[in-house]
């Protein structure tokens, strides 16, 4: 059985520092190859080079691993329970 919080908090984190990386390599690559069109596109109100877009983003990041954990722990529980039962 998996533990909703330390999922949810390994991913939440996961995403974070996912986000962080996007960021370092959007500013030591040449524009072309940034990432800064896609960030926009899936974080809402993220904008490229802003504290605010940043800070922004790096909570946004999180807040999506942590929804990942937690609709993935239950099922994942759940669905462990049914196979350990021996029911298909």
């Amino acid at each position: 059985m998996l533990n909703i919080k330390l999922v949810s908090w390994a991913l939440g984190l996961w995403g974070a520092v996912t986000f962080v990386v996007c960021v370092i390599y959007g500013l030591v690559t040449p524009e072309s190859l940034h990432m800064h069109a896609f960030l926009e596109q899936v974080l809402p109100a993220f904008k490229w080079l802003t504290w605010w877009g940043f800070l922004l983003g790096l909570a946004e990041s999180f807040l999506y691993g942590v929804y990942a954990g937690l609709v993935y722990v239950p099922i994942y529980n759940f669905l462990k329970r049914r196979w350990d039962n021996g029911q298909p």
